[in-house]
């Protein structure tokens, strides 16, 4: 049993903030030892709390973060939430704005939290993680994301980004070099990466979603699991969290390879 698997999932209500949901749900990922630890906002993807998000969960906790999932399909399940949930993101604000913000707050107030909190999302959750960067976090880390309507204003005055993007994901191809560009341009301290193999859902550790579905996700989305990828995005993650949110200095955590142009 790995040191992630140790780590137990326990459901938690999180107290909604305004315009956010009633019966907010999450789950908590609580690292080893003794605390306190920073925390992290983990995002879901389009198909909800599900495995994967799960052991991303404890990845993180066993990584020392004191990691929440707020279960942004709360109300009504994927079959109610989810087009909501795009759309939301797409426009920049909305429920899961709120609930995102509820899950910070809920972190930041726990005894065993230092207070400092990072997000971390991917697909539809890294766009909403892209908007949250610049509304109260300390860190972001954002995969297979696409960018903010007017991304310039959005993440003016964010908090430092690492990111991934895969060379192979149709519907984002360009998207890692214009992200570096703008957070370039807006003085953001970022490390955004390509990786030429892989598609979307890189991140996974297994196939997502329907299992009907699974062959068009594969082949068509190009949405399958690449284990080199993800293995360095989760490096450059756990040292970009390190550095910003326990303060330990660059030199303490692995290299970083340079943004992409």
């Amino acid at each position: 049993m790995t040191d992630a698997q140790r780590i137990t999932l326990t459901g938690v209500a999180i107290p909604p903030g305004p315009g956010g949901t009633p019966g907010l749900r999450g789950l908590l990922a609580v690292p080893d030892g003794p605390g306190p630890w920073p925390g992290v906002v983990l995002l879901h993807e389009a198909f909800g709390v599900d495995g994967v998000v799960r052991r991303q969960a404890q990845r993180m906790a066993a990584a020392g973060c004191l990691t929440l999932v707020p279960d942004l399909f709360t109300d009504g399940g994927a079959r109610r939430a989810l087009v909501p949930t795009f759309r939301a993101v797409d426009a920049g604000g909305g429920r899961p704005f709120a609930d995102a913000e509820a899950a910070r707050a809920h972190l930041a107030a726990r005894p065993d939290c230092t207070g400092r909190v990072g997000v971390l999302g991917s697909s539809v959750g890294g766009g909403l993680a892209l908007h949250l960067a610049a509304r109260g976090f300390d860190a972001a880390a954002v995969f297979y994301a696409r960018l903010p309507r007017d991304p310039h204003t959005t993440l003016l005055g964010a908090c430092p980004v690492v990111a991934g993007y895969g060379g192979r994901d149709p519907g984002l191809r360009g998207t890692a070099a214009e992200l570096a560009t703008v957070l370039t341009r807006v003085g953001v301290r970022h490390d955004v990466r390509e990786y030429p193999g892989a598609g979307h859902g890189f991140l996974h550790d297994a196939p997502v979603g329907p299992r009907v579905l699974r062959p068009l996700l594969r082949d068509a989305l190009r949405i399958r699991p690449d284990p080199a990828a993800a293995a360095d995005a989760w490096a450059r993650t756990d040292a970009w969290f390190a550095e910003h949110l326990r303060g330990r200095p660059p030199a303490e955590v692995p290299a970083l390879r340079p943004s992409a142009p």
